[in-house]
């Protein structure tokens, strides 16, 4: 877990010790939004139909949903980056470096001060210790109280993600694990990219982290998850999914909310489960394809002015006492 500007330990790590289709949803999840580049999507819930309609192209509409769920005392404000892949090197992107700025200008442009940024994996492309010092400077530029992170499968190249801990893992446990608790929400981080002939892969003492971890909570808790790899069969064939994932769905069950963030995928997609929502994140590096859409998920090559419509950043707001979050996507400016 990476922490650079907590001065006042309101959660720590060390707290911790002790395709396209959507069905199962409840009444509780009265407002989901997301959007794809640049045009957010709004999903409201009511009745056990799902309504959904394109804001403007200014994101109006989900942008005034996101102020609303965010307003006020005791809002939480927090935004998600991913896949900056610094170090790449290719015809897809020939300025990572540059697009990441970018992203990181986006953040501190937001008009507000988020509570706190994750970067959800692959943060450098080959996981040298040059590649990490540079991202960790990088991010260093966000505004924001503090920054954490889950690695990805380039962040673990060689070393098993030791490189990765050096930088990153102070007060984490295990392979970087980690929790923490802020505005009413339990937050998990997992690690699920070191075996990598099996892409996607938690192991039996992550989830008897998390079967503790979570063992005194409320069932009102809301719950958000972090990996790297998503939680669910998002395409198999490509890895894009986490082999032992269930084990750990299954003790999230008990929770009115929950909601899982991943990246890896470049590319954004929802897909709910009863009370388990899963968001994939876009890229700041390069588009990949959809799936199936292609031999092997590639960097995809799009011409420049469209690179930045595949790149963009996710910001999130939650007021304690409700029990959804109200996510927007937005595309790199």
């Amino acid at each position: 877990m990476t922490d650079y500007y907590d001065s006042h330990d309101e959660a720590s790590a060390g707290d911790a010790g002790q395709p396209d289709t959507e069905h199962g949803m409840n009444r509780r999840q009265l407002l989901r939004h997301a959007g794809w580049f640049g045009g957010a999507v709004v999903l409201t819930v009511a009745s056990g139909e799902v309504i959904s309609h394109i804001a403007d192209s200014r994101g109006t509409n989900a942008g005034a949903a996101a102020g609303a769920v965010a307003a006020g005392s005791g809002a939480l404000r927090f935004v998600q980056v991913s896949d900056s892949h610094i170090g790449f090197q290719g015809p897809a992107n020939m300025d990572v470096v540059g697009s990441f700025t970018k992203a990181i200008n986006q953040v501190n442009s937001l008009g507000f001060r988020p509570d706190f940024v994750m970067h959800s994996g692959d943060l450098t492309h080959l996981s040298t210790a040059g590649q990490f010092d540079q991202v960790k400077q990088l991010m260093a530029g966000m505004t924001t109280d503090r920054i954490f992170t889950v690695p990805g499968e380039h962040d673990s190249i060689g070393d098993a993600g030791r490189a990765y801990r050096r930088t990153f893992g102070m007060g984490t446990l295990g392979d970087g694990w980690y929790s923490f608790d802020t505005h009413g929400v339990h937050f998990i981080a997992l690690v699920n990219t070191l075996s990598l002939e099996k892409l996607g892969h938690l192991g039996n003492e992550q989830i008897d982290f998390v079967r503790k971890d979570i063992a005194g909570l409320s069932s009102d808790t809301p719950i958000v998850v972090f990996s790297h790899i998503p939680l669910f069969a998002m395409y198999p064939q490509w890895g894009w999914s986490t082999d032992d994932a269930l084990k750990v769905i299954a003790l999230l069950r008990r929770f009115s909310s929950v909601t899982c963030l991943n990246g890896h995928v470049h590319q954004l997609f929802t897909k709910t489960e009863g009370n388990i929502t899963f968001h994939s994140a876009t890229t700041t590096a390069y588009p990949l394809p959809k799936p199936g859409r292609a031999p092997a998920p590639t960097p995809q090559v799009v011409p420049a002015r469209q690179l930045k419509d595949a790149l963009g950043i996710r910001s999130v707001g939650y007021r304690q006492g409700d029990r959804e979050l109200a996510i927007k996507d937005q595309r790199l400016a």
